[in-house]
């Protein structure tokens, strides 16, 4: 099962002792920091937690998988997201 984003809040406002309503807004904050910061080309690390960042992705042929027709796919901007170290190590078995 996932969490949604409520239940992050809820998580949230637990641990820090915050209201939902509260949470929910650092939520949000969260996202929009990210999110701007990434539209303007910079990283985002969370040390140890996660890190973003933006790659280039190249032109591309491809292929219709129902007709196996050829397609161009053009280039594109991609969102690249990676595990920090302790986040890493407090998952592995």
């Amino acid at each position: 099962m996932a969490l949604t984003r409520t239940d992050v809040a809820n998580r949230v406002a637990e641990s820090a002792g915050l209201t939902q309503a509260q949470a929910g807004d650092a939520l949000r904050a969260l996202e929009s920091v990210v999110t701007e910061a990434l539209v303007t080309g910079e990283a985002v690390k969370l040390t140890g937690f996660v890190s973003f960042d933006t790659g280039e992705r190249a032109a591309r042929t491809g292929r219709n998988p129902q007709t196996g027709e050829a397609l161009e796919i053009p280039a594109s901007t991609v969102v690249k997201i990676s595990a920090g170290a302790a986040l890493k190590n407090a998952v592995k078995k």
